[in-house]
């Protein structure tokens, strides 16, 4: 929960700016059919586009989303990640509750698949609270994604655990996930609690 770097975070962010326009949606076989004249930007769209040139197998063909967040993770060095499954009840995350040690360093990690079109200015946020009292907000960019039948991931930068007696204790986060059109794709609570020390 550093400050410091959460404000850096916030920082520039473009959906501040009144004047900011996405930029329109466009399908990859749209992309790849525009300029097909032009034999050396045709290849040079294709290497930019990977594995999005190319025919891709939904990794979820029943599901009409186009991106799934599947997973969020506690990521400590030294330790096995912690995770979330965010594909089944979220009403029962707040169940399952991150122990995280006062002082410790960590990462949040997030899985997501992107299955038919690119998907542009993803975001992740997070407020944080304790006894209903926002403690802490953040917000990053998260990128632009292509299809794949392979998990995207996303690792926030590095965060310090606060320490002390009055710090212990639960908190309650909200969690969303986000694209360039503020389109909600995901949002979720869970719950960590900062202690003395690991549980395990």
């Amino acid at each position: 929960m550093a400050e410091a770097e959460q404000k850096q975070e916030v920082e520039g962010d473009h959906e501040d700016d009144p004047n900011y326009k996405p930029p329109a949606q466009k399908s990859v076989q749209e992309i790849l059919q525009a300029d097909q004249e032009d034999e050396s930007l045709r290849k040079y769209k294709e290497s930019l586009l990977g594995g999005a040139a190319k025919k891709v197998n939904p990794p979820f063909p029943e599901d009409p989303r186009n991106v799934i967040v599947s997973k969020l993770s506690l990521v400590v060095e030294g330790r096995t990640d912690k995770e979330l499954d965010l594909t089944g009840d979220l009403s029962k995350l707040k169940e399952q509750v991150f122990t995280i040690k006062e002082g410790a360093t960590y990462r949040m990690k997030v899985s997501f698949y992107v299955q038919r079109e690119i998907v542009s200015g993803l975001r992740y946020e997070q407020k944080t609270s304790r006894k209903g009292i926002q403690v802490d907000k953040s917000k990053f960019m998260v990128g632009s994604y292509g299809p794949s039948e392979k998990a995207h991931e996303y690792l926030t930068p590095k965060d310090e655990a606060p320490s002390g007696m009055l710090v212990r204790g639960t908190y309650t986060v909200e969690s969303k996930f986000t694209d360039d059109d503020k389109n909600s794709i995901l949002e979720w609570k869970w719950k960590f609690e900062i202690k003395k020390e690991w549980d395990d």
